[in-house]
C-alpha cells in the first residue's frame, strides 16, 4: 500500500518578544502590548507562535537594541524552541536587525513589518494592493544599510518572511524609487476614480456616516447588523482592510451611507497612514463617525485615544460630530454593564451596545437619527418648464410642499436641508 504525505506546508515557528521600555513613564502597560502583538502575529497565515516574553530594556543599545547577557539569553532560548522568526513588538533599526540576526540565527521582524505583512496579506481591491505596496517599498527603502559595497536586504516589499537577496546599494535603491513612482501614478488614477464616485454620491444627498476604531473593535460586526451585509467579521486584528460602502434606511425612512473602515491601531506605521490616507479620506467626508470601542477590552481608553489622534493626523473636522458607542457589553458581567450603562446615560453621544447580540441597537439608531436629522427651511421659487429634470429630483426627494403652474413655468413651496438645497444648485 502506497504512503501518503501531508504536503501542507509547516507553519513557521515564531517568538513575540515585546521591549519594555522601563525609563519611558508614558509607556503602555506591557501585558496588554504584549497580548496584541501575539494576536498581530496570529493574524498573519502561516505563523505558529510558541512562545512570547516581555524583555525590560533600561536602555537601547545602538548595535544590538538589547544587552550582551539578554541577548545570549534570548539565543539560547530560541535555539531550544527551534524558532525560525522572532517577531519584535516595536521599531528595530536595519543594523540591529542584521546583528540580531546574526547571532540569534532566526529571521526578524519588527512591529511595522509584521503589520504591512498583515495588510499584504489582506489587501483585496486594486487601490488596497497599491497602497500596501506603496507603503512596503518606503518602508523598505529605509531598511537599506551598507554592508561592505554590498546591500544585504532587509526582507523588504511584500515577503519579508522571505530570504535576504544580495544586490549593490545604489542600484537598489535606484530600482525602488522607480517601483514607488510607478506606483504613485498608479495609485493617483485609482484615486481619480475614488474622487469621481465620491463627487456623484454627492449629487445624491445622502449623509455619509463612517465607522472607525481601534482594530477588532467590532466596527464590522456592527456593519454587517445594520446593513445586513457579510462583511469578514473575524475575532482578529485586521479582519477587514478595504473600506466597504451600504446604503442604510433611519427608522425615519432617511437614508444614509454607512462606511466601515481599516481598524486602526496604536503606533500604525507611518508608511501606511500616508499611503492610505486616500481611503481613510471617505472619514475627512463623512456627516457623522460612531467610534465604536472595545468597552470589554482592558486597554480600551488607551485605544480610543489612538484612534483620536489618527483622527485629529488626518485632519477631521473638529465639527463633524462624534457618537462614541462602547460596544462588546455582552463580555461583561451584569453589574458591570448596569454601571456602564448609566455613565453613559449621564454623557451625551455615548452608547452602549452589544453588535453581537443587537443589544443596544435602537437607542444608537435613534443618535444617528437625531444627529443627522438637518434643520429644514422653507422657500418658494420659480422653475422654468425646461428644467423638468430638476423638477422630478424635487419630487423623489419628497421636499416639495406646493406647486402652482404659471405661463413661464413652475412656482414651487419646498421645505429642504442646506445640503438639499446645495445640491439642487449643483444639479
Amino acid at each position: 500500500m502506497a504512503q501518503e504525505y501531508d504536503h501542507t506546508p509547516r507553519p513557521t515557528r515564531a517568538w513575540v518578544l515585546h521591549p519594555e521600555f522601563t525609563s519611558d513613564r508614558e509607556r503602555r502597560p506591557a501585558k496588554p502590548a504584549l497580548e496584541e502583538a501575539v494576536s498581530l502575529a496570529a493574524a498573519l497565515p502561516g505563523l505558529e507562535v510558541v512562545g512570547a516574553d516581555v524583555v525590560p530594556l533600561p536602555k537601547v543599545r545602538p548595535g544590538y537594541l538589547f544587552g550582551s547577557g539578554k541577548t545570549e539569553e534570548i539565543a539560547d532560548r530560541l535555539k531550544a524552541e527551534e524558532v525560525e522568526l522572532v517577531l519584535i513588538d516595536g521599531s528595530v533599526t536595519p543594523v540591529q536587525q542584521r546583528n540580531l540576526e546574526k547571532i540569534w540565527k532566526v529571521k526578524i521582524l519588527d512591529r511595522t513589518g509584521l503589520i504591512l505583512e498583515i495588510f499584504g496579506d489582506r489587501a483585496r481591491t486594486r487601490e488596497g494592493v497599491l497602497q500596501v505596496e506603496l507603503a512596503a517599498l518606503s518602508y523598505q527603502r529605509t531598511r537599506l544599510v551598507r554592508a561592505w559595497t554590498h546591500l544585504e536586504r532587509q526582507r523588504g516589499g511584500l515577503g519579508f518572511v522571505g530570504g535576504p537577496g544580495e544586490t549593490q546599494i545604489e542600484a537598489d535603491r535606484r530600482a525602488i524609487d522607480e517601483a514607488i513612482t510607478r506606483l504613485r501614478r498608479q495609485l493617483a488614477k485609482v484615486v481619480k476614480t475614488r474622487d469621481l464616485h465620491r463627487a456623484a454620491r454627492r449629487k445624491v444627498p445622502f449623509p455619509i456616516v463612517a465607522l472607525v476604531g481601534y482594530t477588532n473593535a467590532g466596527k464590522s460586526t456592527l456593519f454587517n447588523r445594520l446593513t445586513g451585509a457579510e462583511v469578514m467579521a473575524k475575532d482578529m486584528l485586521f479582519a477587514t482592510l478595504d473600506p466597504t460602502m451600504r446604503a442604510v434606511t433611519l427608522p425615519t425612512g432617511k437614508r444614509v451611507i454607512l462606511s466601515d473602515t481599516v481598524g486602526f491601531i496604536s503606533d500604525l506605521p507611518t508608511q501606511l497612514v500616508a499611503a492610505f490616507r486616500a481611503t481613510l479620506e471617505e472619514v475627512l467626508e463623512a456627516d457623522l463617525i460612531l467610534h465604536v470601542r472595545d468597552i470589554a477590552h482592558p486597554d480600551s481608553a488607551d485605544q480610543a485615544k489612538d484612534v483620536l489622534a489618527i483622527l485629529d493626523d488626518l485632519g477631521v473636522d473638529e465639527k463633524t460630530p462624534v457618537i462614541e458607542v462602547w460596544n462588546k457589553t455582552d463580555l461583561l458581567p451584569e453589574d458591570e454593564v448596569a454601571a456602564l450603562k448609566e455613565r453613559a446615560a449621564r454623557e451625551e453621544m455615548i452608547y452602549t451596545m452589544s453588535a453581537l447580540t443587537g443589544d443596544g441597537i435602537d437607542p444608537l439608531m435613534r443618535a444617528v437619527t437625531d444627529a443627522l436629522d438637518d434643520e429644514r427651511h422653507e422657500l418658494t421659487f420659480s422653475l422654468p418648464y425646461a428644467e423638468g429634470r430638476k423638477r422630478a429630483w424635487l419630487y423623489e426627494q419628497g421636499v416639495v410642499e406646493n406647486e402652482t403652474q404659471t405661463e413661464d413655468g413652475y412656482e414651487l413651496t419646498v421645505l429642504w436641508t442646506a445640503r438639499q438645497q446645495k445640491t439642487f444648485r449643483e444639479l
